[in-house]
């Protein structure tokens, strides 16, 4: 079997084993919509200014839990899973076969890939048919570039926070204690008000807020085809930065 053939049955394997656990795949879907749901019925009777536009709350929030999801089911699973399976030993039998390595990995995150994409598709699907949200038909090609861009950043982040994360037991506190504050610092969960506010100019240096801005733009932007070439830069960057910290740290064995 060649290398293709063989990370694509992995990726099936893995897909596999994904639906069924079937509690697990409920709140991955359902876990974005509940956020929608709860700060729509907030704050979605007010407007708020994105990109020169007046639009309103509700709206904004669709590509914003969109971000949010694509965030979740990569970054936050995979430092999480790979964490956890890294302390059960599972890592380490894994690295005792002969599927190559590369294979693993790659089939990890184009799983979560799938994921991020499966779930910007309810999210934008459910916002259009409940908050009357429109679908970014003129800017496609931007969204799905940004989406793109943003999964395989916090794919490669995913992967390398499980360098930094010690065992199991921490990792679901220490990958949420990254990445909650940059999602309220960023204009994710509630919006910016103020650009020149002290945390927003925190929340610059950080792939989350550039994340937004760039689905804001896929989704908002009035003229033009939707595309923010330096948020995907920065975001290209991390991603980078992510990949070479996870190729260098990376252990398949237990900590000790």
């Amino acid at each position: 079997m060649n290398d293709v053939r063989l990370t694509l049955r992995q990726v099936r394997f893995v897909n596999r084993a994904f639906w069924r656990n079937p509690p697990s795949a409920f709140f991955t879907f359902a876990f974005p919509l509940m956020f929608l749901v709860i700060f729509t019925a907030l704050f979605g009777n007010s407007t708020v200014e994105v990109l020169g536009r007046t639009v309103n709350t509700s709206t904004f929030y669709v590509p914003a839990i969109g971000a949010f999801s694509i965030i979740t089911a990569t970054y936050t699973n995979l430092a999480i899973s790979m964490t956890f399976a890294r302390d059960a030993g599972t890592l380490k039998r894994i690295r005792g076969t002969p599927l190559p390595s590369w294979a693993f990995m790659a089939a990890r995150i184009a799983h979560a890939v799938l994921m991020a994409v499966l779930l910007i598709a309810i999210v934008v699907a459910f916002g259009a048919a409940f908050y009357h949200a429109d679908v970014p038909t003129r800017t496609l090609l931007a969204f799905v570039v940004t989406v793109l861009v943003g999964a395989a950043c916090f794919s490669a982040l995913g992967l390398a926070m499980t360098t930094i994360v010690p065992n199991a037991d921490a990792a679901p506190a220490i990958v949420n204690a990254v990445i909650l504050p940059l999602l309220f610092l960023s204009g994710v969960f509630i919006p910016i008000q103020n650009e020149h506010a002290w945390y927003v100019t925190v929340a610059k240096w950080f792939p989350v807020y550039h994340f937004s801005k760039a689905m804001q733009g896929a989704y908002f932007q009035v003229s033009g085809r939707g595309f923010r070439g330096q948020d995907l830069l920065v975001m290209g960057v991390w991603a980078v930065a992510g990949a070479v910290l996870a190729a260098r740290f990376f252990t398949w064995e237990p900590r000790r």
